[in-house]
């Protein structure tokens, strides 16, 4: 798949406070041992959703417990109290908010990781085994662009075309640029199954989170017509309704939570688009 570089734009993705790495033997520190790692995920947040349905896909539950929170968060700033102890005992003094995801090591009780990219490599090389590869060998080209096509071309494109603040011409910049991304997904996606490869990948896990934002959060931002336009991809959506009804992608997706979630969060203005809902996302999950 050719992915045509966007322009960089600022995120709003609070940058990782830990980046630990899962190596390969014991001269790595944190190496791979089935039971002593932990994942603590909320799957109304998209990092911890892509977690969620990348530690589905390689049947990790024994391997890996995950132990799920809230969809909305307990502390004010945005974290869970729950994981307090774990960021005050990987930091000496630590201030700031006990954000999800998390990946930690139960025999010294700290934090390896809150980088959700670092966490689903690190599962699928590490615990993955033989039977599925969401990395496959010279495909990671492919997903980094599939990465930074959705976060720029569609994550960022969306909160921007919403933004109650943002001046016309930005908002129809960024529209223009949300449709182009979508468009050359449809394009690419029609006759085609997966992605990039005969079978799924981390790129389907990427695609797949961000469109369930698109349609039950940035949605509530744009107008109706803009909605049509954005549900005019019956490609894109018929793939969307095709990776739902997977158990390890649909069985995670939690429509009330990440509601409740974005309205928690979000202060922004809603949009006539709110009461345009592109998919009935829970007629068409797997439970």
């Amino acid at each position: 798949m050719t992915v045509t570089p966007l322009a960089t734009h600022a995120s709003d993705r609070p940058a990782p406070v830990f980046r630990g790495r899962i190596g390969r033997d014991a001269r790595s520190g944190h190496y791979a041992v089935p039971g002593r790692y932990r994942l603590h995920l909320s799957t109304a947040c998209p990092g911890g959703l892509r977690i969620a349905v990348t530690h589905s896909l390689l049947g990790l539950d024994t391997v890996c417990p995950a132990t799920f929170l809230p969809a909305v968060p307990d502390c004010p700033e945005g974290g869970h109290s729950v994981l307090r102890p774990l960021y005050e005992a990987s930091t000496h003094r630590y201030t700031g908010p006990a954000v999800a995801p998390v990946l930690s090591d139960d025999w010294s009780g700290r934090i390896v990781s809150t980088h959700a990219p670092d966490i689903m490599r690190d599962l699928d090389r590490r615990f993955g085994g033989d039977r599925l590869s969401l990395y496959p060998c010279g495909a990671e080209s492919e997903i980094e662009a599939v990465e930074r096509m959705c976060a720029q071309g569609i994550e960022q494109a969306a909160q921007r075309a919403g933004s109650a603040g943002g001046e016309p011409v930005e908002r129809d910049l960024a529209l223009s640029t949300l449709l182009e991304t979508l468009g050359a997904l449809e394009r690419w996606l029609v006759g085609r199954t997966y992605l990039i490869r005969d079978e799924v990948t981390a790129a389907d896990v990427e695609l797949w989170v961000v469109l369930v934002q698109l349609d039950i959060v940035h949605r509530n931002h744009l107008d109706a017509a803009v909605v049509q336009r954005i549900a005019d991809h019956p490609a894109l959506w018929a793939y969307a309704r095709r990776m739902a009804a997977r158990p390890a992608f649909g069985a995670h997706l939690d429509l009330d939570g990440i509601e409740r979630r974005h309205h928690a969060r979000c202060h922004g203005l809603e949009a006539a688009g709110a009461a345009v809902q592109i998919l009935d996302w829970a007629a068409h999950s797997a439970r």
